[in-house]
C-alpha cells in the first residue's frame, strides 16, 4: 500500500482523509492544475509529471516557494520557533503583530507556519485590512512538521506556484492538463459561513461562475475539470450535466470534537461526456 503524505500545514477543508477516493475521479494527464491549492494534499498524493499550483493567498504561495527553494534554511529557522517558551499566549500575539507589520518574505513564511500550528484550529483568516487575526490555540505541544516539509520540498521540484485568481489559473491551462478545483465550500446552512480564507470570500455567484468556467473549459478546450464541494441540493443543481459522484468525509474545523460529523462530498467531473441539461 502506498504511503499517504500529510501536508505540513493544518488547513480547513483539507483533503488528506479523502485523497484516495478523490484521486479515483481525477483524469489522467501530464500536468495537474490546482487553482485552490490550499495545504496541497492532492498534490502530495498524486503522480502527475508536473503541477501548476495556485492560490490567492500570497503568504501561502510565498511559503511554498521558499520551502521549495530553501528547505534547509527554512526548516532551521522555523524549528527554532517551536520551543516551549514560544508556546505562550503573549509570545503568539507578539509574533502575530510582527507578522502583520513586516513585509520580509522569509520572516513572514516562518511566522506563518508558527501561527498555523500555534493558532486556534489551524485557521487562516485575515481582517479587512489584511491583518492575520486568528487567536492563540493553547495546545500542549504543537507539532513541528519537519518530515512533511522535507517531502513537500522534494515533490515541489515538479511544481510551479503562482499567486493568482482561479480565473487566471484556468487561463494558464493547455492541452494535456487536468484541473482540480477545491473552492471554499458552499454553505450547508445560512449559519455555516466559514468560507472566507482570504479577501471578501467566495459567494454563491462565484460558485456558479466556477461551474460555468469549468463546463466551458471542458467542452470548448477539451481540458477536464474536477470540482469537489459539499454534496447538497445547491451544488447538485450547480453541477447539473457533469458526471457526479459522492463520498463521505469528516470535517475537522469545529470547536468541539464531539460535534464533528460526516458530511457527503460531491465530485463533479466536467469532460467531453458532459450532458447538456434541457429544462
Amino acid at each position: 500500500m502506498t504511503k499517504k503524505h500529510r501536508a505540513f500545514l493544518k488547513w480547513a477543508g483539507g483533503k488528506f482523509k479523502l485523497v484516495d477516493e478523490l484521486a479515483k475521479h481525477l483524469p489522467q494527464g501530464k500536468r495537474l492544475i490546482e487553482p485552490f491549492v490550499g495545504a496541497g494534499s492532492v498534490f502530495l498524493n498524486t503522480e502527475y509529471e508536473e503541477y501548476l499550483l495556485c492560490d490567492i493567498n500570497h503568504d501561502l504561495i510565498n511559503l511554498y516557494n521558499i520551502v521549495k527553494n530553501e528547505p534547509e534554511t527554512y526548516i532551521a529557522a522555523a524549528k527554532a520557533m517551536f520551543v516551549p517558551e514560544m508556546n505562550d499566549k503573549e509570545q503568539y500575539y507578539r509574533i502575530r503583530t510582527e507578522f502583520n507589520q513586516t513585509k520580509d518574505p522569509f520572516k513572514r513564511s516562518v511566522y506563518f507556519l508558527y501561527m498555523n500550528r500555534h493558532g486556534f484550529n489551524g485557521l487562516c483568516r485575515y481582517n479587512r485590512k489584511g491583518g492575520f487575526n486568528v487567536p492563540f490555540g493553547s495546545y500542549k505541544k504543537p507539532y513541528f512538521p519537519e518530515d512533511e516539509l522535507r517531502y513537500f520540498s522534494i515533490k515541489a521540484q515538479k511544481a510551479t506556484f503562482h499567486c493568482v485568481s482561479y480565473e487566471q489559473a484556468f487561463e494558464m491551462s493547455t492541452t494535456g492538463d487536468v484541473i482540480y478545483c477545491d473552492p471554499p465550500y458552499a454553505p450547508l446552512s445560512t449559519t455555516a459561513s466559514f468560507t472566507t480564507y482570504v479577501g471578501p470570500g467566495f459567494s454563491l455567484d462565484d460558485q456558479a461562475l466556477l461551474a460555468r468556467q469549468s463546463r466551458h473549459t471542458a467542452l470548448e478546450r477539451d481540458i477536464p475539470v474536477l470540482i469537489s464541494n459539499h454534496d447538497i441540493p445547491l451544488t447538485r443543481e450547480l453541477y447539473r450535466g457533469a458526471k457526479l459522484a459522492s463520498i463521505a468525509v469528516q470535517r475537522n474545523i469545529s470547536q468541539k470534537g464531539s460535534s464533528r460529523k460526516k458530511v457527503d462530498e460531491i465530485m463533479a467531473l466536467y469532460d467531453h461526456h458532459y450532458q447538456e441539461v434541457i429544462d
